[in-house]
């Protein structure tokens, strides 16, 4: 199996780290615009092959995307991070052309590759790729709730005194700081969340995470890397294993739950195909009322997009 990745910065980078060192596919091919910049993180991956070690191939191109041809799958990071006082908005105008350029080139050389959007504002982005690839909506996603699921279940480990691994949880929305987590669906090795945490708590590590993107920004000057990279390897595996897990991710939908001709935070089933199957929830009123301000602010960000066209 071979896996693409556009962008060798902190994300592209972290992701092609995991897909080595956890040897989930043969190859994978970093690609970045800058001289030399993809092959030294790639040879750097590669030389710790033997320490770890694992025997999958990295290899390091600098935009030559022939060397990409007969990918299974490809990891889009490339464009502009957000920097202190940005908001995933601003990023729209740059980012939108890198997108369409990068996932043109992509689809010439592996035009059955499933595609995976990292880059912000990742649903606006997820929909521009799906419109420049001419691909099915099944093959076309975005990492949306995969990432904010981690950073849920992390705050909630931590707050539990418990492994990470015992959290069973999921989001919505769009993705950014309406994204909607929904404790009614987090279990703790099946026991509901509630059970075990006091509500005024679970509130905070909620709106924690709606602003976790933010926090980190704040924190370091820039966007997370290590999460996010993990994340959509984590995606990559599910996918190129044929895994049938269940994740949130940004996908176009078609009238599920209510949204048309929009790429919004779902659960879904991931596999082969990409997305097999769509996941609807049946949500309350206070969680409809929730995704129903996610996707307003997603609509916000599309009729930019729409702007530029």
């Amino acid at each position: 199996m071979k896996v693409t990745i556009v962008g060798a910065g902190n994300v592209g980078t972290t992701c092609a780290d995991v897909l080595a060192y956890r040897e989930i596919v043969n190859e994978v091919v970093l690609l970045d615009v800058k001289q030399g910049y993809a092959e030294g993180k790639a040879l750097d991956i590669w030389q710790k092959a033997s320490v770890y070690p694992y025997d999958t191939k990295v290899v390091g191109v600098t935009n030559d995307y022939s060397k990409t041809a007969n990918s299974d799958v490809v990891v889009i990071t490339s464009g502009f991070p957000r920097k202190p006082g940005m908001s995933r908005d601003d990023l729209i105008s740059t980012n939108t052309n890198i997108v369409k350029v990068v996932t043109e080139k992509v689809v010439k050389y592996s035009p059955e590759a499933i595609i995976i959007v990292v880059t912000n504002p990742l649903d606006v982005m997820t929909y521009q790729a799906l419109l420049s690839s001419g691909l099915p909506r099944t093959k076309v996603i975005g990492m949306a709730g995969t990432l904010f699921t981690a950073r849920y279940r992390a705050f909630l480990a931590e707050a539990l005194d418990i492994s990470p691994k015992e959290i069973s949880a999921v989001l919505m929305g769009g993705h950014g700081d309406t994204m909607v987590p929904l404790p009614r669906y987090t279990t703790i090795s099946g026991i509901p969340v509630t059970e075990l945490i006091d509500r005024e708590t679970l509130e905070h590590i909620v709106e924690r995470t709606k602003f976790s993107g933010g926090e980190m920004v704040k924190l370091m000057g820039t966007s997370a890397w290590y999460a996010p990279g993990a994340a959509a390897a984590q995606m990559v595996e599910a996918i190129v294993k044929d895994q049938h897990r269940v994740f949130p991710v940004s996908v176009c939908l078609e009238g599920e739950y209510g949204i048309e001709n929009c790429c919004f935070g779902v659960p879904v089933i991931l596999g082969k195909n990409g997305v097999e199957q769509i996941i609807e929830l049946e949500l309350n009123d206070e969680e409809k009322a929730l995704l129903e301000d996610s996707y307003t602010h997603v609509l916000e960000l599309m009729q930019v997009l729409e702007k530029m066209s």
